[in-house]
């Protein structure tokens, strides 16, 4: 497990050694003290599956840190810094397979876009679940995201998302 920093605080980029093995592979996507040091203590393990490519989530900034790992497929996932900062909405993109994996802390926005067909995601998080969090039009031309895919699927929920000058007149 190799952790790389990004342009935005606090998130970083891990790759994680896949080996080989008779039919498939084998990663170790979990190590409790590698996380540890990398100030996760991990309390919930999500798993989301989508069958198609082109499936899109967030941006959601929620109050727990997360580590972020394809099990199985490639995402597109992009990462928005949304916290009180001068940094405020910086933004940067990933390309995400098996091998990788990304640490986003709380107060960061992340989203992701399924780029194959049966995509395995997994969200590990430091505290369990609640409907708290901040929310972000994944569409808003001034972050400019560059999605991969003309045909998304998305939820309602999602697509009512806040603009970012919404969520600074909210912040005001």
């Amino acid at each position: 497990m190799k952790a790389r920093p990004t342009t935005i605080a606090g998130v970083l980029r891990v790759e994680l050694e896949v080996k080989p093995n008779d039919g498939g592979w084998f990663k170790e996507n979990f190590h409790r003290a590698k996380l540890a040091e990398l100030g996760l203590d991990v309390v919930q393990h999500n798993v989301a599956y989508f069958e198609e490519a082109g499936v899109l989530r967030g941006i959601h900034a929620e109050p727990w840190d997360k580590y972020l790992s394809p099990t199985s497929g490639r995402v597109l996932a992009a990462v928005v810094e949304l916290r009180d900062n001068a940094a405020f909405v910086r933004v940067e993109t990933f390309e995400l397979g098996t091998s990788d994996a990304l640490y986003v802390p709380r107060g960061v926005g992340n989203s992701f876009c399924t780029l194959t067909p049966h995509t395995t995601y997994n969200l590990l998080v430091n505290e369990h679940w609640s409907p708290e969090r901040i929310a972000v039009d994944p569409f808003d031309p001034e972050l400019a995201i560059e999605w991969p895919a003309e045909d998304l699927k998305y939820t309602e929920r999602d697509a009512a998302s806040p603009s970012l000058e919404d969520l600074r007149r909210q912040r005001a």
